[in-house]
């Protein structure tokens, strides 16, 4: 067996803190830790009703903690919460109904790997709303960002298509560790947290 993850799970509510916490302890592939050790975290699962500006303040403070690996669970969301829950650094975010032990784990663990998911029925809402800014507000005036490869483009759109690092392989005909290279040349270059941000940077900015 590997080393497990350290997990740092937080919620405004000790009920649903408490419930998270339950969910994880059981799990072979975690260790949670407490408030004293939270210096040991590589993870942080934060459970929320709403992405409410309190909760963006606690994982802001996460941030400034070090651990920029988060994980959102969350009651609901809406259009508007898109951008602003991934700018605030979250790299994996469930649904609280959705929210079973092997998915929760498994959302972890991807972040700890540093990969980032979010549900494609939000990616593809994210692309539609900034997508209409572009075309409501940029494109009649004639704007439009540029800055990335035609290669950074197509990978970045089929992460924004729910794709993973395989399938976009597969379908670009590129290996996989080409396709991690490119995100990690985007990411670096325009100091984004992850795959996630990338995309709503790179939509946001009319660049995809």
């Amino acid at each position: 067996m590997g080393l497990r993850v350290p997990v740092y799970a937080y919620s405004t509510d000790p009920i649903s803190r408490a419930g998270v916490e339950s969910q994880l302890r059981f799990e072979p592939d975690l260790r949670v830790v407490s408030d004293d050790h939270l210096d040991e975290a590589v993870v942080a699962v934060v459970a929320a009703e709403v992405p409410d500006a309190p909760t963006l303040e606690i994982l802001a403070g996460l941030r400034r903690h070090g651990l920029d690996k988060i994980v959102l669970v969350v009651g609901s969301l809406n259009d508007g919460d898109l951008i602003s829950v991934i700018e605030a650094g979250v790299c994996g975010l469930i649904r609280r109904p959705e929210a079973t032990p092997a998915k929760l784990t498994d959302l972890v663990k991807r972040a700890a790997a540093g990969e980032a998911e979010l549900p494609p029925d939000l990616l593809t809402r994210l692309l539609k709303q900034v997508s209409h800014m572009q075309n409501a507000v940029l494109t009649p005036r004639g704007l439009r960002l540029a800055g990335l490869s035609a290669r950074e483009v197509a990978i970045l759109r089929l992460v924004a298509e729910g794709f993973d690092t395989d399938e976009i392989a597969g379908q670009l005909s590129y290996s996989p560790r080409t396709v991690k290279n490119v995100l990690h040349g985007v990411t670096t270059r325009y100091q984004l947290r992850n795959r996630s941000h990338a995309v709503a940077y790179a939509l946001r900015e009319g660049m995809i």
